[in-house]
């Protein structure tokens, strides 16, 4: 049966990664042209700003390669050294490509300092730079819209990031586009400036992706309303009589839930279980960003008992030693269940109907062996039932 299961979730992994992979395959080919007409044309043209942008276009090629690598990798299922999947490494991928922005960035923006020191000797800028620079802003503000809906359709964080990657990489050419046009204008400082002002916008995004991705990796949780939808959805499961200690942390492109959930403290443990499992089950339909969650069952709400007091308590097999020296004389004892509630135990003890004269027998019995027990230490209370037992 689980395996069964499983199998439907590799599939689904698969599928989104050989998605993934296509779209950033259709990324690579665009920033693949459009480099090296920039690196050449911009050698040629003399324009610095049309050059700092191919170097970025180029980080874009690196951060395509990336792509395609981490949603190989965190397709693969679960295993014994990653039991919760492999999805992080979307996550580090996002680090490493925000800090690659970053560098680039910082490196493009002290490059056009420099040289806008001594912008009077640069040679000046020709025509053929700006129309390469606005079949840049076309190009690349394509592939961003065609990135960004599959990032959105795919949840995938990474899928986005390189999206808005190729969105600022579109906004900075559009910079240089400016900066070309006023250097064929006659003011030739321009052109660097459009470069300083684009390393300033990549430094910027870059720190933005790796901040998030740095977030992400020290488990922050899900937002406000999430959490709060999710609460919701357990609250509205039959059986279940409050929640607390709803905690969530993010895995990629999902997220992992851990919760306590307060059931009838004397319904049996496998009623219980069925009560976690299937509002586990429901949570998991509900909210497709859920990835998995551990459900914790408690009799009581956490705040009103003392954990501490709670342990000191005698085990099970110390209270049954003490009740079947309470019931000496009396019908044996058929079955025994302990509640261990608000720091106390309550006991159930069912006999068998045989041994019992009628109800009347059956409550002088529990006043005895209540009487018996008044001086237990732990023992709050005594319920006698009677049953058949069948051989």
């Amino acid at each position: 049966m689980a395996q069964a299961e499983e199998q439907p979730m590799q599939m689904t992994l698969a599928a989104r990664a050989a998605e993934a992979q296509r779209a950033t395959w259709v990324s690579v080919a665009v920033n693949l042209v459009m480099t090296a007409a920039q690196l050449v044309v911009g050698w040629l043209a003399h324009s610095q700003s049309l050059i700092a942008h191919g170097l970025h276009s180029f980080s874009d090629l690196l951060s395509d390669f990336l792509v395609i690598y981490a949603s190989r990798r965190s397709a693969h299922p679960p295993d014994p050294d990653h039991p919760y999947g492999h999805g992080r490494i979307e996550t580090a991928a996002t680090l490493v490509l925000g800090i690659a922005m970053t560098l680039v960035g910082a490196g493009i923006l002290w490059e056009s300092g420099i040289r806008l020191q001594d912008a009077e000797t640069l040679p000046a800028v020709e025509m053929i730079a700006l129309w390469t620079a606005v079949a840049t802003v076309l190009s690349k503000e394509g592939v961003y819209h065609y990135l960004f809906a599959v990032g959105r359709r795919l949840r995938s964080q990474l899928m986005i990031a390189n999206a808005l990657h190729t969105r600022a990489d579109a906004a900075s050419a559009l910079v240089v586009v400016v900066g070309i046009g006023g250097a064929l204008l006659g003011w030739g400082f321009l052109d660097l400036l459009a470069a300083a002002l684009m390393g300033f916008m990549i430094l910027h995004m870059g720190f933005k992706l790796a901040w998030s991705a740095i977030k992400e990796l020290i488990d922050t949780g899900l937002d406000e309303a999430s959490v709060a939808q999710i609460e919701q959805s357990l609250l509205a499961m039959p059986g279940v009589l409050g929640v607390h200690d709803l905690r969530t942390r993010r895995m990629a492109h999902q997220a992992l839930v851990d919760v306590h959930v307060q059931v009838d403290a004397r319904i049996s443990v496998s009623e219980g279980h069925r009560i976690a499992e299937a509002a586990r089950i429901r949570v998991l339909a509900e909210h497709a960003d859920v990835l998995d969650m551990l459900v914790h069952i408690d009799a009581e709400a956490d705040h009103m008992t003392d954990p501490a007091a709670l342990a000191a308590l005698p085990d099970r097999a110390e209270v049954l030693a003490e009740l079947q020296q309470a019931l000496t004389g009396l019908p044996p004892a058929q079955r025994i269940v302990l509640h261990y509630l608000e720091g106390a135990i309550e006991a159930e003890i069912t006999v068998d109907y045989a041994h019992l004269a009628g109800d009347a027998a059956l409550a002088d019995l529990e006043k005895t062996l209540t009487e018996r027990l008044a001086a237990h230490p732990a023992i709050r209370s005594i319920c006698l039932n009677a049953g058949i037992v069948s051989n």
